[in-house]
């Protein structure tokens, strides 16, 4: 049955009668993500229905992010559990929010903070918290009656929706693969498709055409896929992984169409003071190891020679004076995103803006914790003519959460790995439906990933 309730452009909320979606129960349990670690599931059950999520996780996570609880406990997933975190939901997180109403958002996500009350969510952990948050939205959405993207959208403010441009991890390095290119993604951006639909057809194509150019060069075995969807060819320099994508761009016949994204992920061979660029190689870096302006001239190279939309974590989750530089060099033409820099915290946003330190934001809500916070972080980068990246985690679930998110908050751009992989495709297949669903009521970013 659809709730008697309306939410006017004034922010009012009214209700008719005593109809509320009260949260009548919360559940909590430990499952596996796509890694096969454990995360936190939650249920949360209200008088429309039981409303789950689930809670990603990282590999290469910033020393700035949320924590994630884990048990510790060796004899059980390599210290990995979640057992307490799911006791945190089951035994204090819901006596704390049973009984609140799941459309106001911002105050169970209040309470919850509160009940933490650690700067990083560590007594207990970003993701019991998030799981209660997710949660909690969609069952916000499900008491409205409406669709879970429309329902962030009356959170955020949002009157009009855009499609998001996706980009799609089809090559790993770093922390991701076990060959020695250094970066720890090389991505391709469909921007020249007129539909959402359109991209991931073109994405798919290209995506197929590139493991024909790897195993013909690197052989079958180079055609395995990683945690994300993406191939891991034996390559030592990035070069080698754009003249790859450029190849598979061009046979697929789309040149001029997709761009290429780049996520560094700096700060995991940032090492001594340098970056070094050789950190996986067995017998030492190799004079791999380069300053920051060393580090500025080699991403410029990468722009004057390659189609390049945007780079992501080209320097350390520290080094504010070297992204500072870059962005002045670049930013004009070239989106250069904050991951670990910023961890999808207002705080640091505010430090990024005054610093002129980048201008995208990548949008990771297992950095922050809560919906609420994610949103306010979204909406603080757009104010600043920053456009945002709404992304996923190397350990994914199926919940396609994320997709909704995007077209809920207007973000520009969204990365959720390869077209490949059950757990990535999730949110990319929710997106399908979504952009159907609007019909003409939405258009496709496409090249203004940026302004949307």
């Amino acid at each position: 049955m659809m709730p008697l309730w309306y939410n006017n452009l004034s922010g009012d909320k009214r209700y008719d009668g005593d109809i509320l979606a009260e949260i009548l129960k919360i559940r909590a349990r430990e499952v596996l993500d796509s890694r096969g670690n454990p995360t936190v599931e939650a249920d949360l059950f209200t008088r429309y229905g039981i409303a789950r999520a689930m809670v990603p996780s990282g590999a290469s996570t910033g020393i700035h992010e949320a924590l994630e609880l884990r048990d510790g406990d060796e004899s059980r997933y390599a210290g990995k559990g979640v057992l307490n975190a799911v006791k945190n939901v089951n035994d204090v997180i819901s006596k704390a929010v049973i009984g609140m109403d799941c459309i106001d958002q911002k105050a169970i996500d209040g309470v919850m903070i509160r009940l933490d009350g650690t700067d990083n969510k560590g007594r207990l952990g970003a993701n019991a918290i998030l799981a209660v948050s997710m949660a909690a939205c969609k069952a916000g959405a499900t008491s409205k009656g409406v669709p879970l993207y429309k329902h962030i959208a009356d959170l955020a403010g949002v009157r009009e929706f855009v499609m998001p441009t996706p980009s799609f991890n089809v090559i790993n390095g770093g922390r991701h693969a076990g060959n020695n290119l250094a970066m720890q993604e090389l991505m391709i951006v469909p921007t020249g498709a007129e539909t959402f639909r359109d991209a991931m057809r073109v994405a798919s194509e290209v995506y197929h055409r590139l493991k024909e150019v790897i195993g013909s060069k690197y052989g079958k075995d180079a055609t395995n896929v990683g945690d994300e969807g993406g191939f891991a060819p034996n390559i030592r320099e990035s070069e080698e992984g754009l003249a790859l994508l450029e190849d598979a761009i061009r046979g697929a016949g789309y040149q001029g169409e997709i761009k290429i994204g780049i996520d560094s992920a700096a700060s995991e061979f940032f090492i001594g003071g340098r970056y070094d660029l050789g950190f996986k190689y067995k017998k030492g870096s190799r004079g791999k190891a380069k300053t920051g302006r060393e580090m500025i001239a080699l991403y410029k190279r990468f722009a004057e020679k390659h189609d390049i939309a945007f780079l992501e974590d080209p320097f350390a989750q520290d080094d504010w004076a070297d992204f500072s530089r870059l962005t002045a060099e670049i930013g004009k033409r070239i989106e250069v995103i904050g991951d670990d820099l910023l961890v999808t915290n207002p705080e640091r946003i505010k430090v990024g803006i005054e610093k002129k330190a980048v201008n995208g934001l990548l949008l990771k809500v297992n950095q922050i914790g809560t919906v609420t916070e994610s949103i306010k972080a979204c909406k603080l980068a757009q104010k600043s003519g920053w456009g945002v990246c709404v992304s996923h985690r190397s350990g994914e679930t199926e919940d396609p959460f994320i997709a909704d998110l995007a077209v809920g908050l207007k973000a520009g751009h969204i990365k959720a790995g390869a077209p490949c992989r059950s757990e990535r495709l999730a949110k990319y297949n929710q997106l399908i439906r979504i952009e159907e669903e609007l019909g003409g009521d939405c258009e496709y970013a496409g090249a203004n990933f940026r302004e949307p």
